[in-house]
């Protein structure tokens, strides 16, 4: 963590330790224990390749992350910050280890289990975007609950719509929207549910500056106002001082973390960073 000191300049201070992960699953366990940890991981390790080939993308790494905070993880190319994203979101598997949301451990869902988690549970931000071209903004958003057969808290998703400020784009195709508002309508289905988490993976990387600050001011305050929790992957100084926390991931390891970062004092991080 790092502070101001006597001279006015960052330093590292000892920070409050995260939220402790549940214990490591029993081998025919299902539920993790609860506690304020929205997600996590438990010497989780990702390799691929095999012999000389092997390459350790998340080499035993033990992380969780608090509900209702948001958290940033970045790291240089090649770190195994999106790998680690994935895999908390279930969208990659580990070779060993565990990754949790909330109270249950993702390794012990089938299939079908695990895509409906994915759909009730947790809310996705790519820096792709990935609407669907042929829905308008409106039925993009309330996708996750249309394959569910839903509807839908109306008065909730007005608000979030209000509060993105895209009211009068809602017929519109992605194709007839700027990038900022197919990222704004991303944000919002993202948001629609109410899920537990939402992960976002380089959320601004194709936005212009003041877009992106935009989007990353309206994430801020959807944890702020609404309690939610965010967990972002970036490799920008200024999107991760928008976090309450910042992991540091390198050679697929926890490497350091940042609470209540400043975008000067993450840059005065990496400078240090080989």
């Amino acid at each position: 963590m790092h502070r101001l000191g006597d001279t006015g300049r960052p330093e590292f201070m000892s920070t409050p330790a995260p939220p402790a992960p549940p214990a490591p699953p029993s081998a025919d366990a299902s539920v993790a224990p609860g506690g304020t940890a929205a997600a996590g991981a438990i010497d989780a390790r990702k390799t691929y390749g095999v012999g000389d080939a092997q390459v350790h993308a998340l080499d035993g790494v033990t992380v969780s992350f608090e509900t209702g905070k948001f958290t940033a993880i970045m790291g240089p190319s090649g770190s195994g910050k999106s790998t680690l994203l994935h895999c908390l979101a279930g969208l990659d598997t580990l070779t060993s280890g565990a990754t949790f949301i909330g109270d249950t451990y993702l390794a012990s869902l089938d299939d079908k289990s695990l895509t409906e988690l994915r759909r009730t549970k947790v809310g996705f931000i790519f820096q792709a975007f990935n609407l669907v071209p042929t829905l308008t903004a409106d039925e993009n958003i309330r996708l996750p609950m249309m394959l569910g057969g839903e509807s839908g808290d109306t008065e909730w998703i007005d608000h979030v719509v209000d509060t993105v400020g895209l009211g009068d784009r809602l017929k519109h195709r992605p194709s007839e929207l700027s990038g900022g508002q197919q990222q704004r309508v991303a944000v919002a289905r993202a948001l629609a549910s109410r899920p537990q988490i939402i992960f976002a993976d380089e959320p601004t990387g194709n936005l212009d500056s003041v877009t992106g600050t935009e989007i990353l001011s309206f994430m801020r305050n959807a944890v702020r106002d609404f309690g939610q929790t965010i967990v972002m992957v970036t490799h920008d100084p200024l999107a991760a001082s928008y976090a309450n926390r910042i992991v540091f991931v390198g050679d697929g390891k926890i490497n350091g973390e940042m609470v209540d970062p400043t975008a000067d004092q993450v840059i005065d991080h990496l400078k240090h960073w080989d």
